[in-house]
């Protein structure tokens, strides 16, 4: 309008010129340009070169460095060394998470390019060596529409696992486990998320958290006394966090544990609900408040502390399994702890640490529901694919027409990506990165909602089919839908991917 030609005119010539090349190189937005306009008139085109010289300056573009961006938020004002030496020691500090660096306005790269790769040779041959027996036990003796119906795992197939290994996927060799890396440990996660999540909730729960604070904060003596029998199944593992009161609020738990006047045991009393393996577990970790002296002000205080639960310890009951609208194989159940002996020696971690311990766990685990998911949207895209490649209508296969194609496309970039943050985590995991919960999070949310979507899509590629029982989706939808919806069953545990990981 006659506004933009009136500055268009006053801006004409080399200023313009400089103008245009600053604004490209900043990135900046039309309405930034006119807010920059009085400071050009009155400086020139050389005030861009200032960030600190206009409203915008403080923010981080890709082009400038984090410690560039800390000396001009600074202004005109001069830093002494020890001020300098302390905001670089601060920089170096900062967190490499890709995630977290958005949240911050800034872009960190080292952890997703290039894209991470974790797996020695040694550790790829192992996987290819496992990758097809699992994939054939799931496809030859596992029977989902079968445990789905008894809402339990069949014991022929739970024998099997045990036989595989698969209750100690990561524990050490030593230890009775398989040792797995974190991106082996996923890759498998995909082929039980492709067949069955009821099968991947038994699995997940044992060991993505039930024994996963063992094996992050016990010590040698616990680990020695608890993860073989772990490791080989015999006995199976639950995490006890969430109670009628506290949900995702987990600092807000009721049970209570109360360190006798000897000191050599807590008396435990309290209650967990919707605990996955619950009514199977006979080593629990559980979460309580005990009351603890602050060494500095000698201050009494409730912190939440973590504990090594045995089902013969006495006083722990177990409820009924739940009714669940999905994943009805698993296994989901009250457990009440009612005046439970727990010896010190059993105490995970330290006294008052359990918050710590608790979001540990489940930062480490979460990324096993990406990678379950991506198995899963595996399995339905193939579903999806073979029905419309067989389907006629109109005188043409459906493939051919363009709706259906564009659903089959977006279907496979909702895979590709949740597989992509799948293994970019786990990559991470194995490289030593600590700042990976952000990350984990994000891959958890985003891959069960992308596996509703694409269930949902499948259903529209087939039909009245699609909707049917026994030729139709009906169990895959049943098992995604409460996953999509809560967020809450952290997944622990084919063909190849897009990772090139067979």
């Amino acid at each position: 309008g006659r506004w933009g030609r009136k500055q268009q005119k006053r801006l004409s010539g080399p200023v313009a010129g400089s103008v245009a090349a600053a604004m490209q190189a900043l990135r900046l937005p039309p309405h930034a340009c006119r807010l920059l306009l009085p400071a050009l008139r009155s400086r020139g085109a050389s005030a861009l070169a200032y960030p600190h010289l206009h409203p915008l300056g403080r923010r981080l573009y890709a082009v400038r460095t984090a410690e560039q961006a800390v000396l001009d938020k600074s202004g005109a004002r001069v830093a002494s060394p020890s001020q300098a030496a302390s905001e670089k020691k601060s920089l170096a500090a900062e967190s490499k998470s890709f995630a977290v660096g958005m949240f911050k306005g800034q872009i960190n790269t080292e952890q997703v390019f290039p894209y991470p790769s974790a797996l020695s040779e040694e550790q790829a041959q192992t996987l290819q060596e496992l990758v097809g027996p699992v994939s054939r036990f799931f496809e030859e003796v596992n029977d989902p529409a079968k445990n789905d119906t008894l809402e339990k795992v069949e014991d022929r197939t739970m024998q099997g696992l045990k036989e595989l290994g698969a209750f100690g996927l990561q524990i050490p060799v030593h230890l009775g486990g398989l040792g797995l890396s974190n991106t082996q440990y996923a890759r498998l996660v995909e082929i039980v998320g492709m067949h069955d999540l009821g099968v991947g909730i038994t699995l997940g729960a044992h060991q993505s958290i039930g024994f996963k604070g063992i094996l992050l904060y016990g010590t040698p003596e616990q680990k020695e006394k608890y993860l073989p029998k772990l490791a080989s199944g015999e006995t199976i593992a639950a995490f006890c966090l969430t109670e009628p009161s506290s949900g995702s609020d987990a600092a807000s738990i009721r049970t209570t544990a109360e360190l006798s006047p000897c000191g050599t045991y807590y008396t435990l009393n309290g209650g967990k609900i919707w605990i996955s393996n619950g009514g199977l577990a006979e080593i629990f970790t559980v979460f309580a408040r005990t009351s603890l002296k602050d060494e500095a002000t000698g201050e009494v205080k409730d912190k939440i502390t973590a504990f090594i639960v045995e089902l013969s310890f006495g006083g722990v009951t177990r409820g009924p399994p739940e009714q669940k609208m999905g994943i009805k194989a698993s296994n989901t159940a009250e457990v009440h702890f009612d005046a439970v002996r727990v010896p010190v020696e059993n105490v995970l971690g330290a006294p008052g640490a359990g918050f710590k311990v608790a979001m540990n766990v489940l930062n480490n685990g979460r990324f096993g529901m990406a990678a379950a998911m991506a198995g899963t949207m595996r399995g339905i895209i193939s579903k999806a694919v073979a029905y419309a490649a067989n389907r006629t209508q109109f005188g043409d296969k459906i493939y051919n027409f363009g709706v259906i194609q564009e659903k089959l496309a977006r279907m496979a970039v909702l895979q590709y990506v949740t597989e992509s943050m799948a293994y970019m985590i786990s990559a991470n995991m194995d490289q030593g990165a600590t700042d990976f919960q952000i990350e984990a999070a994000i891959s958890k949310i985003f891959g069960s909602e992308a596996a509703w979507t694409v269930t949902d899509e499948c259903i529209q590629v087939m039909g009245g089919m699609g909707f049917m029982k026994v030729r139709g989706l009906r169990d895959r939808w049943a098992r995604v839908l409460p996953l999509s919806v809560s967020h809450q069953s952290p997944v622990g545990l084919g063909l190849p991917n897009s990772k090139g990981y067979k």
